[in-house]
């Protein structure tokens, strides 16, 4: 695992209380990157909006499923893995790009892979491809975004993990900071993450702007002001 600069108490627990969308205004307010960059769009979405939101580090990995590894047991007895996984300290979300041609052939990630992802210090899940066990993941209030549920996991077999992927326009490497709840999942440049506390400013002028429209003297001309 390659060393990741680290990221102060107060910065997570600020994404953990903030959501996405808001931390999103505030990355775009500080032209880092692109707007039409960082973030997951198509191919994965919030599979359980009540959790809470979720912030840790990428573990990345590749998958198929539509036929058999050439070596290899059960899905998840991958001991190389799971060392790879332990090998990064703090809260951790695994993303897996499924390589077959129509993602989704087989569900890689389930009960079994949550319980012990969770035990290993995971939050989450991101995958272009399939879950399944939906109850028994949510129940564990492990987050994940997936582009739907499968009954089987066919032959889903990791094919290599550390090395970049790319899930729903997103390029993703481990190590990379995740940030994702209801809204979707994005990444936070960590150079930029010490100044996105900042961002409660522009949702408190969010707030005066929702209580401009709901107050019974609202009109056009006090709205322009308000932009202004």
């Amino acid at each position: 695992m390659a060393k990741t600069h680290s990221v102060s108490p107060h910065v997570l627990d600020f994404l953990r209380r903030t959501d996405t969308r808001t931390v999103s205004n505030a990355i775009e307010a500080l032209n880092v990157r692109m707007r039409n960059e960082g973030y997951v769009h198509g191919g994965a979405r919030c599979m359980f909006p009540d959790l809470p939101r979720i912030v840790g580090r990428a573990i990345t990995a590749t998958i198929r499923a539509s036929a058999p590894p050439i070596s290899g047991l059960c899905y998840y007895q991958r001991a190389d893995w799971w060392r790879y996984v332990a090998s990064l300290a703090g809260a951790k979300i695994i993303v897996v790009q499924d390589l077959d041609d129509v993602p989704g052939n087989g569900a890689f990630f389930g009960e079994i892979h949550a319980q012990i992802s969770h035990a290993l210090g995971c939050v989450g899940y991101l995958t272009n491809g399939t879950i399944r066990d939906i109850a028994a993941i949510e129940a564990l209030g492990f987050q994940c975004f997936a582009n739907g549920a499968n009954v089987s996991h066919s032959y889903a077999h990791i094919t290599e993990f550390g090395a970049p992927v790319l899930v729903g326009g997103l390029k993703i490497s481990s190590g990379d900071l995740l940030h994702g709840d209801r809204n979707g999942i994005h990444s936070v440049p960590v150079g930029i993450a010490d100044r996105l506390p900042g961002a409660e400013k522009i949702k408190a002028h969010e707030s005066e702007l929702i209580a401009l429209c709901r107050a019974p003297d609202f009109s056009l001309e006090k709205l322009e002001e308000a932009l202004r």
